[in-house]
């Protein structure tokens, strides 16, 4: 449809009136048509009398479908962090202050919620106002947790998942600590705790860590749904410490037994371990002289100490029996752990026992006995931990620790075929390591 200039400028206000999203669009004939018949212009045309004329179509624009930002849901997942509590996590998820509020009061008495492990991953579905809908976490094992919102609460619910096992491989420097070098490399916690457990009767992470040390782990990853659950068992390990290798490969014999072994088949599990916790500081050596800061004389020292927080879980060193558990004199709360042959173990200061405990349990290795604290003639919260040889106590981080059994005659063939895999990939990637450090 044609129109002069002052029919367009008439129109142009009914046009931006009307609601039927029609919009005038105007375009130049000559340009128009020009473009589509270019090839119909002879060579060297004037064009300058040509009339220019002005078409004006109305539009019809597309209806669009205005949905509501709040039907809009997402999908978030965080990584919990060391010392994060169920309301910092919330946060992260930008979940909204009554919501939170009612996610707290209804998840007060989840077990799962009050036993955030760190690296575990949880997610939350939330809208874009900051409503909660749904937060699952795997909190370890075979199941997870839900609490889901229904009618304006949240409802517990534990269901049973399928794991999936990938295999990761991850290397590290240390520069401060062990720790912080597995946070930079993207390995879990409790991988790391695996670690220190697995070498804890060759290396002190106490006081024998140094710069420059380096690690290199493959470890299983579960998943469930294609998302990660947590990490599993630590298949193979490395540590190079001071200039040493230490490795270490898992295997389980056809009789079940199992643990970690060097690559010849030793057993990497001592009879004792060098230290009753995971992480601490010693505070005071092993000594034939020390100033005692309760009775303020100089004493000999015949255990050493550690320093932890108060509530610090305080593990058994081997396998062995409950001869005591209570209070005696300057031990404040101890425990007294009868070994075989003629080895004893004491705990001193304990704040708490483990529930339970009693004279004439047995315990296993690593098993939680009790509690740091500071009982008994203690200035401040740590751990007195005694070795003793026929009732004699002796150095515990010099003493000569008795080895545990190696693999047997009969599963070595075995022993070879499963792990050999696992110790080249430590190979590989030791070499990619090294070369990275050059």
């Amino acid at each position: 449809m044609l129109r002069d200039d002052n029919k367009i400028r008439e129109q142009k206000p009914l046009a931006l009136a009307q609601k039927s999203l029609r919009w005038p669009v105007v375009l130049a004939s000559l340009p128009l048509f020009g473009m589509v018949a270019a090839f119909g212009i002879a060579p060297d045309t004037s064009l300058k009398d040509v009339p220019v004329q002005q078409v004006v179509l109305n539009l019809d624009l597309p209806e669009f479908s205005h949905t509501a930002a709040t039907d809009i849901t997402f999908w978030r997942q965080e990584h919990i962090q060391r010392g994060d509590t169920v309301a910092a996590l919330l946060s992260r998820f930008e979940v909204n202050n009554r919501d939170a509020a009612n996610f707290l009061r209804d998840a007060r008495n989840a077990k799962a919620m009050h036993q955030l492990v760190p690296g575990r991953v949880v997610h939350a579905q939330t809208t874009a106002a900051g409503e909660l809908l749904l937060l699952r976490y795997f909190p370890g094992g075979n199941e997870q947790f839900l609490m889901e919102k229904t009618d304006g609460a949240f409802k517990l619910s534990e269901q049973p998942i399928e794991l999936e096992a990938h295999i990761q491989m991850k290397s590290g420097v240390i520069n401060s600590s062990l720790f912080a070098a597995t946070d930079s490399a993207g390995v879990p916690d409790n991988v790391t705790t695996q670690i220190v457990d697995i070498f804890a009767s060759d290396i002190d992470f106490h006081r024998d860590l140094r710069k420059g040390d380096h690690f290199t782990v493959v470890y299983e990853s579960l998943h469930s749904d294609g998302e990660l659950a947590r990490a599993g068992r630590v298949l193979a390990v490395e540590f190079i410490n001071q200039g040493t290798s230490h490795q270490a490969v898992y295997f389980q014999a056809d009789d079940g037994n199992s643990g970690y072994y060097a690559p010849d088949g030793k057993n990497l599990r001592k009879a004792f371990l060098r230290s009753p916790l995971e992480f601490s500081r010693i505070s005071s050596g092993f000594s034939s002289a020390r100033f005692h800061p309760v009775l303020q004389t100089w004493r000999a020292h015949k255990g050493v100490d550690y320093a932890a927080p108060t509530g610090t879980r305080v593990k058994a060193t081997a396998n062995g029996t409950v001869a005591f558990s209570g209070w005696q004199n300057g031990y404040g709360n101890v425990v007294i752990l009868q070994h075989q042959g003629q080895y004893t173990t004491a705990y001193g200061h304990l704040s708490a026992f483990a529930k339970g405990l009693r004279k004439g349990q047995r315990v296993t290795q690593n098993d939680v006995i009790g509690y740091v604290g500071a009982t008994g003639m203690a200035t401040g919260p740590h751990l007195h931990y005694e070795f003793r040889v026929s009732g004699v106590q002796r150095d515990p981080l010099r003493v000569a620790m008795p080895a545990a059994i190696p693999i047997a005659a009969r599963n070595m063939a075995a022993f070879h075929e499963n792990t050999r895999p696992l110790t080249v990939r430590l190979d590989m990637l030791r070499d990619t390591n090294l070369a990275f450090l050059d």
